[in-house]
């Protein structure tokens, strides 16, 4: 059982010695102190109190009964934004009382040498074929000006990066991965102000998860990456059924101001297809 924080700040007023109302402290934690007389209820003018006559001995049974060493520092744990589960566990042995994300930052790849700065040290990101570098003090992560960062949708796509050198020969990029999703990614490429260019599926949804997650942050600093043979990729290994499900939940035609990604719609429509990114991907035969 877990003490919420606004029991735990009023067992605070009781531990320095307060009065509270007991009409406010009524839930199934003040209930088990009141029962095992570590609070105490007395009757004062028209209704009743709490109080712990002795701190000491609610101290105990908060260690005892809920792992918390200092209920001082169990509130300032479960009041600050970036908690560390060190300092949850030197106030409380649970260091789960709160959810703490022990996991930030986002994935990279390349398939060449891309110089960058991490925490003040300089780094080189070159990860082996068949792993990636996971960056999680992104806050403190820059990479040169001309880097281009390219946001990769797929897995397969992103494991097989250098299978995909040749749409790239153009530009020096950084691969990052859409996944694991969450808004570490797009707050580090808000912060620098390297280009983006979006790598995903050419289909409805994909343009609407560069739109909504990506263009709407960062404006002409990013742009869809799309082939120069899109037309007869989406021709000769398109997906009709895909097109068919995607159709009702295609984007509105008025939030496109983009001539490429308009173009790209019409090249759906004319052919009644989608094209998934993973076609792009050469085999080693």
């Amino acid at each position: 059982m877990e003490i919420r924080l606004s029991t735990a700040k009023k067992l605070y007023q009781l531990h320095k010695g307060e009065e509270l109302p007991a009409s406010k402290c009524k839930n199934s934690t003040f209930e088990a102190m009141l029962k095992d007389a570590v609070l105490v209820r007395k009757k004062k003018g028209s209704g009743y109190v709490l109080v712990a006559p002795s701190p000491n001995s609610l101290t105990n049974y908060l260690r005892n009964n809920f792992n918390i060493n200092s209920l001082k520092g169990y509130i300032h744990n479960l009041q600050a934004d970036q908690s560390r589960r060190s300092n949850m566990i030197q106030s409380s042995s649970n260091s789960k009382t709160k959810y703490i994300r022990s996991f930030k930052g986002f994935l990279v790849n390349s398939y060449q040498s891309i110089p960058a700065t991490l925490n003040g040290n300089n780094i080189i990101i070159s990860p082996p074929t068949g792993s990636f570098n996971f960056i999680y003090d992104f806050e403190e992560f820059t990479i040169d000006t001309d880097v281009t960062v390219v946001g990769v949708e797929n897995a397969e796509n992103f494991r097989f990066i250098e299978q995909q050198e040749y749409l790239f020969e153009n530009i020096t990029p950084l691969f990052v991965s859409r996944y694991p999703q969450s808004k570490d990614l797009i707050n580090w490429l808000k912060k620098i102000p390297n280009d983006y260019l979006h790598f995903g599926d050419f289909d409805f949804e994909g343009i609407k998860i560069f739109l909504n997650e990506y263009k709407s942050y960062l404006n002409d600093r990013s742009e869809f990456f799309i082939p120069e043979n899109i037309e007869k990729l989406i021709q000769e290994n398109g997906n009709k059924q895909l097109y068919n499900k995607q159709f009702d939940n295609r984007p509105v035609k008025s939030d496109i101001s983009d001539h490429k990604i308009a173009e790209l719609i019409k090249s759906f429509h004319k052919h009644k297809k989608v094209l998934e990114q993973e076609i792009l991907i050469k085999s080693d035969s």
